[in-house]
């Protein structure tokens, strides 16, 4: 029996065709990025319209709260948030309350509210201040 040298291991080199794969996806991505791909937005729903940031105009008022039960907080620094209707895909969709902490020391939760402007209704998202 003979002591197996380098040239005794089979090589792990790539495959040609794997390597000509690989720089063709390579190729394609780089082209996406450089070409100004075109992205269909679709658009919104009828009965939103975006306004600033944080804002939406709805045609519906919000269904009423959900009666929620405030249990024990999971440990220091925690708040309660409480649960809330947010306007998402066209529709209100509840967001039960629960316990977060905040983002850094200080940030106090701001509601999220809805407003009447213009006669129209304002739904302004919840957000940390």
């Amino acid at each position: 029996m003979h002591p197996l040298t380098l040239r005794d291991i089979p090589s792990r080199r790539p495959l040609p065709l794997l390597r000509a794969a690989a720089g063709a996806a390579a190729l394609a991505g780089a082209l996406a990025l450089s070409s100004g791909c075109l992205v269909q937005v679709r658009p919104a729903p009828a009965a939103a319209v975006y306004a600033e940031p944080g804002e939406v105009v709805v045609a519906d008022a919000p269904p009423a709260p959900v009666a929620e039960v405030v249990g024990v907080a999971p440990g220091p620094g925690f708040i309660w948030i409480g649960g809330y209707y947010h306007w998402y895909g066209g529709r209100w969709v509840w967001y039960r309350g629960h316990y977060e902490r905040p983002p850094r020391p200080g940030a106090v939760w701001v509601r999220p509210r809805y407003e009447i402007r213009g006669g129209r209704r304002v739904y302004v998202r919840g957000y940390w201040h």
